[in-house]
């Protein structure tokens, strides 16, 4: 594994480089061929053996010379590639010159022409996968982790506005008299708040926990997204005169018909994400020591379950953790237990790691702080010792057979080759479902027999004045796919609100 660079280091090699590249940057000089032999900037991060034990941000972004060096990477190709491989269409090339030019605040502002929250997608959207896996500069070196770091210089021009207190509220249109409701606080609903309350509507937000921001505030950890961030967004929605309804359960506190009938809302969106945890249906499940992903991410995050002198919640001590899984939320489990006192942390996966769905970046950060990755291999049955603990995780060996439906190599199992590993906590990161609840309690609202509910191609569900988007229409999907809905959702609400 390559030696860590301190931030220091890195930041010198960016002045470096800048220096190389400033006169002809400023002459406007700089052939495809020139920016092609610029080094790809590396992203400064904490030493991963002292950051393991730490809740603080790993990643801790560029400085504004590795900024522009890195943006002079671009090669502001006439056909944009890139922007096709994004969910919401941010304009890349147009941000990227500008961060080239040192013009940090524009950059930001075309950014935000189409994206709202760039602070968190450019540290939690797999680029990799969209759109810097249709990066030239990438294809060139036929490698998406060697193409423009576009999810980086995101972040940075994010993190410039915020930290130079250049951030600026959008206009809002003379108000209408309408009102929209807004059910769930993840980024597909915040998306829509924001848009419907541009648009002039009198927007409510109702959320079922006692902090707003969704996945983003209870799945995804701090040291990945700081709540700080997410907590910024939703300062500046209030300023825009969206209200929060904390702790309301539409469902239970209220319907959604009640919502529409008698509290007299015009509209309704409906992105209440995937929350509900799947797991394996293999003995051993109901064993005390076994988490969903989603409710060890939630305590850990929501319920700071890593201060252990303030916590919300009781803490499961455990030596040698399991998760299963490959995506990211498994990595964030995974990464997770070293900052709970793990000591030993596995992740069991059926397939390779050419197949894993999460982040290459989070894979490695994952690995340089100690994970051990446990390759074609897939829990059969969790053991228990005499008090219903979890003692151990009995497995199956794999081998990868023919590609399926998404493309990646089956796993197939190798008969008579289980093993056990002995551990004593296990997490199951294999994604999570839709909950139920507002459906069942919502006369003439259609969903598929997966739960997820069913809408039209402006979003609109089977309900009258109905709007869904995000994991609760589209399954387990990324912040940025989310976000993507939300806009069509709002633009259609504000078609018909008109």
């Amino acid at each position: 594994m390559e030696e860590h660079k301190t931030k220091e280091q890195l930041a010198e090699i960016g002045r470096a480089e800048y220096k190389k590249i400033q006169d002809k940057l400023a002459a406007g000089a700089l052939s495809p061929k020139d920016r092609m032999a610029v080094p790809q900037q590396e992203m400064p991060s904490r030493e991963p053996k002292a950051r393991a034990r730490q809740m603080d941000e790993v990643a801790l972004g560029y400085t504004a010379e590795q900024a522009v060096v890195e943006a002079t990477r671009c090669l502001q190709c006439k056909n944009r590639p890139c922007v096709s491989g994004c969910p919401v269409n941010v304009q890349i090339p147009e941000f990227i010159a500008e961060i080239a030019k040192g013009e940090f605040k524009k950059a930001v502002d075309i950014i935000k022409e189409t994206s709202l929250l760039p602070a968190i997608c450019g540290r939690v959207c797999p680029q990799e996968r969209q759109c810097q896996g249709k990066c030239t500069v990438g294809k060139t070196f036929k490698s998406a982790e060697k193409a423009v770091s576009i999810g980086r210089l995101e972040r940075f021009a994010a993190d410039w506005e915020r930290e130079n207190n250049q951030v600026t509220m959008p206009e809002i249109a003379p108000a209408t008299g309408r009102k929209v409701a807004v059910i769930g606080s993840g980024p597909a609903g915040l998306t829509v708040a924001a848009d419907c309350a541009r648009a002039g509507h009198e927007v409510t937000v109702f959320e079922a926990f006692h902090k707003a921001g969704g996945v983003m505030m209870y799945g995804i950890p701090e040291f990945r997204l700081p709540k700080s961030i997410v907590q910024e967004e939703i300062d500046n929605l209030k300023k825009m005169g969206v209200r929060f309804e904390l702790n309301f359960l539409v469902g239970r506190t209220d319907t959604l018909d009640q919502l529409l009938k008698e509290k007299g809302f015009d509209a309704a969106f409906v992105g209440t994400g995937a929350g509900l945890p799947k797991f394996m249906n293999i003995p051993g499940e109901n064993l005390i020591g076994v988490f969903s992903a989603n409710e060890y991410l939630t305590r850990a995050n929501l319920m700071k379950g890593y201060d252990r002198a303030r916590a919300a919640t009781p803490l499961y001590e455990a030596k040698h953790v399991c998760v299963v899984g490959g995506g990211n939320v498994a990595m964030d489990a995974a990464r997770m237990a070293f900052r709970l006192g793990a000591e030993t942390v596995s992740v069991i996966y059926r397939r390779t790691r050419a197949e894993m769905p999460a982040r290459i970046e989070e894979i490695a950060h994952a690995e340089e702080e100690g994970v051990v990755f446990r390759f074609l291999e897939n829990p059969v049955e969790i053991l228990g010792d005499s008090d219903g603990k979890v003692c151990g995780v009995r497995v199956l060996s794999y081998e990868l057979g023919e590609p399926d439906e998404s493309g990646r190599r089956s796993p197939v199992a190798i008969p008579g080759s289980e093993h056990d590993i002995s551990c004593d906590a296990m997490i199951v990161a294999l994604g999570n479902g839709s909950n139920p609840l507002l459906v069942k309690t919502t006369d003439g609202l259609e969903a598929d027999k997966k739960g997820h509910i069913v809408v039209n191609e402006s979003l609109a569900t089977s309900k009258a004045n109905v709007w869904a988007g995000g994991d609760i229409v589209l399954g387990a999907a990324t912040v940025i796919l989310a976000m993507g809905e939300g806009r069509k959702a709002a633009a259609a609400i504000n078609q018909a609100l008109r």
